[in-house]
């Protein structure tokens, strides 16, 4: 019987139960596709992060991100707990880098001046407008500011009131027939600077809880419509989540907290 680690982590969260929950689980070499894509299933959660150490010396590891249902290009707030993990393993560690497949190298770090306890590191997915009726149609909306469209398969809806983001009752059948799309929709807000959503029923996921590559495509929109680069930002799930966002070039860096919620062993 092969025993692998898991560690559960509540991911942009100060507490048990909010943010986003993501499964650590770190490996000597990599599994099959099929046993990391199964292993992903049965934990059932947004998603399942594999780390191994990375034998190229281009980073501290390497690291993959699995749905329930599929493996995709980027996941920040799996990151962020990946992050949390290794740097628990030592005090006296302030950074760790990730080698991923498509989303190049990552890295979260200790927020030594207080506040957040990590940064992660994020590529910023700059959208370009694109017409999105059938999108509207699901998330039931008339109207919106702006549709947007990022190649990696993420929609940006911009719409001009924070009720509109809160109210939404999305059609997921619909919404899944468009495919493997992140649905982010958005607007500016009172006690935050922005507000959002995340759908993702094609990747197995109805609504993310809080979704650190939804922020990698925000925030560049935002940092240029709001005029400056550093922002905070609120995702508005049942569980919540609050991000410190900022942009850096052609990085997004987000602030956030993590709680371990359970640790244990997978069984093969």
């Amino acid at each position: 019987m092969t025993t692998i680690p898991i560690h559960q982590i509540d991911a942009f969260a100060s507490r048990p139960f909010t943010g986003n929950p993501a499964a650590v689980m770190p490996l000597d070499t990599w599994l099959e596709d099929d046993v990391l894509q199964a292993i992903a299933e049965e934990n059932n959660l947004s998603e399942t992060a594999f780390i191994i150490p990375d034998a190229s010396g281009e980073a501290d590891y390497e690291l993959r991100w699995f749905t329930p249902t599929a493996e995709v290009v980027l996941c920040g707030h799996a990151t962020l707990a990946s992050g949390h993990f290794v740097l628990g393993q030592d005090a006296d560690l302030e950074r760790v880098t990730f080698r991923t497949r498509k989303a190049g190298l990552l890295a979260v770090e200790r927020d030594s001046a207080g506040g957040p306890d990590y940064f992660v590191t994020l590529p910023a997915y700059v959208s370009e407008p694109r017409p999105a009726p059938n999108i509207l149609s699901a998330l039931g909306l008339d109207e919106a500011v702006e549709c947007l469209w990022h190649p990696n398969h993420y929609a940006l809806i911009v719409v001009e009131r924070p009720d509109q983001v809160i109210s939404l009752q999305p059609d997921f059948r619909k919404l899944a027939a468009e495919g493997d799309v992140l649905t982010i929709v958005t607007a500016p807000a009172q006690n935050t600077d922005i507000i959002s959503r995340v759908f993702a029923p094609g990747a197995g996921i109805d609504e993310d809880p809080v979704t650190g590559s939804a922020h990698a495509v925000m925030v560049p929109y935002w940092a240029k419509r709001l005029g400056r680069d550093s922002f905070t930002a609120y995702q508005a799930s049942k569980r919540g989540g609050h991000l410190d966002c900022r942009l850096d070039g052609d990085r997004v860096v987000l602030g956030g907290r993590c709680v371990t919620v359970m640790e244990g062993v997978f069984r093969l």
